[in-house]
């Protein structure tokens, strides 16, 4: 049975419609659901206009001329007939749109006309890298779009609203989640895990509930994200970027998950491959994790930028990269907190999940992640972001292994609470908030 998923960018879309606004553009990676929640939206509208300049090139020409908006109509009625611009409510979008900086820059001259709203999508692949395209900033909005979050996925999963506030208050109140409702929702966390969020993913899962089926369509969209750097990427760094994102899971479970060049060929320098990371983040493909070795205002201050960990930005796609087996092992085993008896479990884990958390917190809008270790290496904390409170420690344990680490930071006054994320249920001591890895979708 088809149903429709739910998508929290369609409520960010109504508060921008509802308000005086710029034209909009929305970034993300390809196949996360930009163009679908668009069409959704277009509901409210009278009319929508629809160019996709990947599919259709010649659309380009649209934009060759003059940027005055009744040319700009005229054209795109030449090559779309039915275009009615007359509606009471008229709704734009220009899809992919990194493939035609003339359409980019139009984006200024929609705005100040004023008589429709204008929705761009770019996957951001090549965006900052096609140097000719200049951004008409200050006429457009930015929206960034990923695949489904956690919460979404709960919603995909028919799990009701008012369960998804008792977990949220549980947060917010530091208290304990009823067990019979703690145990289903870590259930689906697991699943979560190797579903991700890929939209069709996600849709052939609830369709099927097969997890091969669902393997089958991860393992095409990891293909296409590869050969997308192919395609787009700059001659000159594409081979080193495809290299550097098929080298995410071994960098994530080697003992130090740090980025290291040298697993990528011997005597590799940052110099070398730097451009195919910058590209690959800047096409939402991978989410960088920055090292601090001191924790004060700002972090980026402290930030030591050539030191990095770097995650996929979908768990679901990250896991389509080991065997099969390994889901199976995630969705079958009852408690993580024990050593998994499954060897090929036991030697992923630690990085399974720092690469959850790191999705989640990603998919949470965080504009920069960082992680902890000081001078000697002896102390490390996963997560380090910055909210309203100021600085938070965030340490992952996938066992029951005292928080150590996170103890000796939380002796800083600097540091109003710390938290450490496991399966157990929420606990606090102290400065310590010990709670389950799902309450990452509140923080």
């Amino acid at each position: 049975s088809y149903f429709m998923l739910g998508r929290k960018i369609i409520n960010d879309l109504n508060s921008w419609k509802s308000r005086p606004h710029k034209s909009l553009i929305i970034s993300g990676a390809r196949q996360v659901g930009k163009t679908f929640s668009v069409r959704e939206f277009s509901k409210n509208y009278d009319s929508y206009i629809e160019l996709n300049f990947i599919e259709n090139p010649e659309y380009k020409e649209i934009f060759a001329g003059s940027k005055d908006v009744d040319t700009l109509i005229l054209n795109i009625k030449s090559w779309i007939t039915d275009a009615d611009f007359n509606a009471d409510s008229v709704l734009l979008l220009f899809d992919e749109i990194q493939e035609c900086g003339e359409a980019l820059q139009s984006l200024k001259f929609w705005t100040e006309d004023g008589r429709y709203d204008v929705i761009a999508t770019g996957s951001a692949l090549g965006m900052s890298y096609k140097q000719s395209v200049s951004y008409p900033v200050g006429y457009v909005e930015y929206m960034n779009m990923y695949p489904l979050d956690f919460e979404e996925f709960l919603w995909a999963n028919k799990i009701s609203g008012d369960i998804i506030d008792l977990l949220r208050s549980c947060y917010e109140q530091r208290k304990k989640v009823p067990p019979a409702i703690h145990n289903k929702i870590w259930e689906l966390l697991r699943l979560y895990m190797v579903i991700g969020g890929m939209p069709e993913v996600v849709e052939q899962y609830s369709a099927s509930l097969s997890l091969r089926e669902a393997d089958q369509i991860q393992r095409r969209i990891y293909k296409d994200y590869i050969n997308d750097i192919a395609h787009y990427a700059p001659a000159n760094i594409r081979l080193k970027a495809q290299a550097c994102y098929r080298s995410i899971p071994l960098q994530l479970t080697k003992d130090n998950h740090k980025f290291q060049y040298s697993t990528l060929e011997h005597n590799a320098t940052s110099s070398k491959y730097e451009t195919s990371i910058d590209w690959l983040n800047a096409a939402f493909m991978t989410k960088p994790c920055i090292l601090v070795k001191r924790l004060e205002y700002p972090l980026k201050a402290f930030a030591e930028a050539s030191s990095f960990r770097l995650y996929m930005t979908d768990i679901g796609l990250y896991l389509s990269t080991f065997d099969f087996v390994i889901k199976k092992a995630l969705i079958q085993e009852s408690s993580l907190e024990e050593r998994s008896a499954n060897v090929i479990l036991g030697m992923a884990k630690g990085g399974l999940f720092e690469a959850l958390a790191a999705d989640m917190l990603y998919k949470r809008d965080y504009p920069e992640l960082y992680y902890y270790k000081n001078e000697k290496n002896t102390s490390e904390v996963e997560f380090i972001i910055t909210n309203d409170n100021g600085i938070l420690p965030i340490e992952i344990k996938a066992g029951k292994k005292k928080a150590n680490s996170l103890n000796g930071l939380l002796r800083s006054e600097a540091i109003t609470e710390g938290f450490k994320l496991s399966a157990q249920n929420i606990g606090s001591e102290g400065k310590r908030v010990t709670m389950p890895i799902y309450m990452l979708m509140f923080v």
